[in-house]
């Protein structure tokens, strides 16, 4: 080991000591202290699966609902019109697009108990009365109509209440917590087909509550320091996020109609299940080592296979083409909340405003897909068939969504986002862009890697090499291996000529401290 290594590992020995709970190479941080206990690991082999805190697989039991309500097909819900479903999406949108432009006014919503009562209320009042349809004769498609509206102003809400949870967590703990919400949405989905009507409903009825309850706990379970604030910080919108998920949403519109089979929905299907799990198990096992393009590399061959089955092979290739249509875009959505979630993890991005503008491209993009799938099926166009042109065109907005992604080096990059200066931060917030600024300087002069790059980010706000370790989910020793090639990589020996280096020119003291 050179002089340089040794001195590098002395400063960090200077470090307090470690716990137990740092020991633990499974120990996955989930944004509270040190006070909150978690749960122990499993052990698989000679690895150890995370504990996920039940609280934050809440988002699995609000999809569940979903796709029973409103867009899955084992429940037959009689004079159902058939723009029930786009009313119901229709009627979110509004309500997130309200959200962003009141985004500021509002502030984060789990500071205000009255929405998760709106919200809760919205969605099991639409249960009911879907049910009683069924449990009522006479009850008409204005019923159905209403409760569509009435769900999908829930809908909006809950999308936006658990973003905010998400977006207080790291891109890693993101991704495992999110598809074990996914892969436990589907096995509820088909929980809830073994139940009797009755009882069916009455469970039903509660999923929004519990998830509601569950999104409450999970905040609770994260520090104050961490929990969204008023968000003041002024910049341009990162766009190839936006331009991702609407291309996504368009395909997946189009590859809609030929997905669901059978008693299967959107959150049931067998793809959606494999996918989530394939993803969830990659994470836990992997950790630090986990390739975000490895997503992509799922989601793209299951889309590529599932546009071209149907048209090569007719409709008997549905029972195929649906579960490869669904996984892979379940695994684009994951890809998506992730880099969503750590734009309002790194840079305070606000969830609200983020997540909104995101969710609602998605569902309007996914309406233009299914219009235009149904203008390829339906409509005369003089010879031409109908399943490989709309196919073409999906193929066509994946493609540009994989070239996209593969443009950006990895989860952690930009994706168009730009700050102004000026109006709306404070001095703090101003001081500590420029520090993130300065450490991306550092990393393209001495060449750092993106893991190098992510920890001397972390070293700058100060964090010990056990906090970054939990932080990062990676294992111990590894933080501090990392630490000692940027130590190398720049030239210096200590915290304190890292901190110099990575100090900006002060701020003007005559800058205002908006």
């Amino acid at each position: 080991m050179g002089t340089k290594a040794r001195d590098a590992l002395a400063s960090e020995r200077n470090l307090p000591a470690k716990t137990a709970a740092d020991d633990n190479e499974a120990h996955w941080d989930t944004g509270d202290d040190d006070s909150v206990a978690h749960p122990e690991p499993i052990a698989i082999g000679q690895r150890r699966l995370p504990m996920i805190p039940v609280a934050f697989l809440g988002i699995g039991f609000y999809r569940a609902w979903i796709e029973i309500a409103f867009v899955g097909s084992f429940v037959s819900f009689p004079a159902v019109p058939a723009l029930a479903r786009e009313w119901f999406d229709g009627a979110g949108v509004i309500v997130m697009i309200l959200c962003v432009l009141l985004a500021r006014r509002i502030g984060p919503f789990y500071r205000h108990p009255s929405l998760f009562i709106l919200c809760g209320a919205c969605m099991t009042l639409s249960t009911i009365a879907l049910f009683a349809t069924m449990l009522v004769p006479g009850l008409g498609s204005d019923v159905v109509m209403a409760a569509a509206v009435v769900g999908g102003v829930g809908l909006g809400l809950i999308i936006l209440i658990w973003s905010e949870v998400f977006g207080c967590l790291s891109p890693l703990r993101v991704t495992l917590y999110y598809s074990a919400s996914i892969a436990l949405g589907a096995v509820l989905v088909y929980i809830f087909m073994g139940f009797r009507l009755e009882w069916l409903a009455c469970f039903t009825a509660l999923l929004p509550t519990v998830s509601l309850a569950m999104a409450r706990r999970s905040m609770a379970r994260v520090p104050e320091k961490r929990r969204p604030q008023p968000s003041q910080i002024n910049f341009r919108p990162p766009w190839k996020i936006f331009l991702l998920m609407a291309l996504y949403g368009f395909a997946y519109g189009i590859l809609e109609t030929r997905a669901y089979t059978g008693l299967f929905g959107p959150h049931s299907s067998p793809g959606v299940l494999v996918v989530a799990l394939v993803i969830f198990f990659s994470v836990a096992l992997r950790r630090e080592k986990f390739d975000f393009n490895s997503i992509v590399r799922i989601a793209l061959p299951l889309t590529v296979v599932a546009l071209w089955l149907v048209p090569m092979l007719g409709l008997e290739a549905t029972v195929l083409s649906g579960p490869c249509a669904i996984g892979g875009y379940t695994a684009a959505t994951i890809l998506i909340m992730a880099l969503c979630s750590n734009m309002c993890y790194r840079h305070g991005v606000s969830a609200i405003w983020l997540f909104g503008i995101e969710r609602s491209l998605r569902l309007g993009f996914m309406f233009l897909g299914r219009g235009a799938a149904f203008v390829g099926i339906h409509a005369d166009l003089n010879g031409i068939d109908g399943d490989f042109l709309i196919s073409g065109l999906a193929m066509m907005a994946v493609i540009t969504a994989t070239l996209l992604l593969l443009s950006q080096k990895n989860v952690e990059g930009q994706w168009g986002i730009s700050f102004l200066n000026g109006s709306g931060k404070s001095r703090a917030d101003k001081q500590a862009q420029r520090v993130a600024d300065r450490c991306g300087e550092l990393a393209a002069e001495y060449h750092l890697t993106a893991r190098e790059l992510e920890i001397l980010r972390l070293l700058a706000q100060r964090k010990t090499v056990g906090m970054i370790e939990r932080d990062l989910f990676i294992a111990n020793g590894t933080a501090k291996a990392h630490v000692r090639h940027i130590y190398q990589k720049l030239d210096i020996h200590s915290r304190e000529e890292l901190f110099a280096l990575l100090d900006p020119a002060p701020l003007d003291p005559l800058e205002s401290d908006r």
